[in-house]
């Protein structure tokens, strides 16, 4: 069954495979928002007198059981039926006779599945946030439990300056704080109501668009109704972009983790059920979470730009190539979510080596303390600077790095500040709720 099909055409089963695509494997995800547009917008027909009250409750009653029925993983798209919308139609014209039949009044499926889409992109983004946000929490809790262990800090992966476990988790918790000020920037262009426009073109039914944006307590129409069917594509390249920069995060900090663990740094362990062995070398503890990690959060990383090939020269109205956009979001938003949950377990039984810096190869990471320490002498700090890069060449280079060091401004080894970086998640958090 198809929603367009006529009594004198038909479609060539090869076309119709090719077309199809696998799309049904994914329509399967919106269901229940399929559903959920629909109840709001047979609610409205009845407002404007296009179904009768009556008509209009028995439609979302038998919707509701549509929706238990989906819920419960009973809901199948039909061998013959073309899409979720078709399938939702079908089974609730069979429930409640004709008048299932007219609820596409003043509706196109273009409308319909950019309504889906936006309510599923705004319920995972929403869920992408829960997850990030356990995360930090995480990263806060263990910036604070390791404050105190000090590691080397590098640039061009050469020995640079002392750092710690505490700067090194405090530094990924506010990377994260800015991944979700673009996410929040995502969920606001989610939010906003397509049902109602149409083929693109608006309607000559006399529609309550307020009415349903309400209903699906969307934060406001996209008002012009061609506009609205230009979200497509849009909508969910803008959400790639929010799941790129959480992807870039934990590709960062996965890299980091390999080579922590790696034993020419040995920072850092796990517990042996979170690594994985080698067939052949007994002695091997692999990083195989942080390497997916790392490798998945790369391929999310390409996801905006592989939407951008597929929309960027696309004139306004509806084309079928926004069909494609299912299958290159909605499993990287699965990806994403599995990378996060997994990070999180990871660090929640993290091992830290005590006294790293101890060891002799890491006296020269406290070359700038002592040139500070000159500096404090009143030397000024070019003279400071030669007079300690001269020792070091000559290899006469002396200093008590065992002794305590004394960071005190902000974002420093001794003022970590993670109140302010827990302040500014708060206040981007809050975004979410507009």
């Amino acid at each position: 069954m198809k929603l367009w099909s006529k009594e004198s055409t038909s479609t060539s089963q090869l076309v119709e495979q090719f077309t199809v695509g696998r799309d049904k494997e994914f329509d399967l995800l919106l269901a229940k928002y399929d559903v959920q547009g629909s109840i709001a917008h047979v609610k409205m027909l009845a407002t404007v007198g296009l179904m009768t009250q009556e008509e209009a409750d028995k439609a979302v009653a038998a919707l509701h059981t549509i929706a238990q029925n989906i819920e419960q993983g009973k809901f199948v798209i039909e061998e013959g039926i073309e899409d979720v919308h078709s399938q939702v139609e079908f089974l609730l014209t069979n429930m409640i006779g004709d008048a299932g039949k007219k609820i596409h009044s003043g509706r196109s499926r273009n409308d319909q599945v950019a309504v889906d889409i936006k309510l599923f992109l705004r319920a995972e983004v929403l869920a992408v946030k829960a997850e990030v946000q356990q995360l930090f929490d995480l990263l806060i809790e263990q910036s604070e439990k390791f404050k105190d262990k000090l590691l080397p800090g590098y640039t061009h992966l050469q020995i640079a300056m002392p750092s710690s476990f505490g700067l090194w988790f405090g530094a990924y918790a506010e990377s994260l704080v800015d991944d979700m000020e673009l996410l929040a920037a995502a969920y606001a262009v989610a939010n906003k109501n397509p049902l109602g426009s149409g083929a693109g073109y608006g309607s000559s039914f006399p529609l309550n668009r307020t009415m349903t944006t309400e209903l699906m307590y969307f934060a406001s129409p996209n008002y012009n109704s061609v506009y609205a069917q230009m979200t497509r594509g849009k909508a969910e390249k803008v959400v790639a972009m929010g799941m790129s920069s959480v992807a870039a995060t934990l590709g960062k900090l996965a890299m980091d983790c390999c080579l922590y663990i790696n034993q020419n740094f040995g920072f850092i362990s796990f517990p042996s059920e979170l690594t994985t062995g080698s067939s052949i070398m007994p002695h091997k503890k692999n990083p195989d979470v942080f390497e997916l990690i790392r490798a998945k959060c790369s391929r999310i990383q390409s996801v905006p730009n592989e939407l951008v090939l597929l929309v960027n020269n696309l004139p306004s109205g509806y084309h079928r190539d926004l069909q494609l956009t299912k299958e290159i979001l909605f499993p990287a938003i699965e990806e994403l979510k599995a990378c996060l949950q997994l990070t999180r377990l990871m660090l929640s039984n993290i091992s830290v080596k005590d006294n790293i810096l101890d060891d002799e190869k890491y006296r020269y990471l406290f070359s700038v303390e002592a040139v500070n320490e000159l500096v404090n002498k009143g030397i000024p700090f070019r003279e400071a600077y030669k007079e300690v890069g001269n020792q070091i060449e000559k290899g006469t280079f002396q200093f008590d790095y065992k002794k305590q060091l004394h960071h005190t401004h902000e974002g420093s080894i001794g003022n970590l500040c993670n109140e302010m970086i827990a302040a500014a998640m708060k206040k981007t958090i809050s975004k979410f709720d507009n």
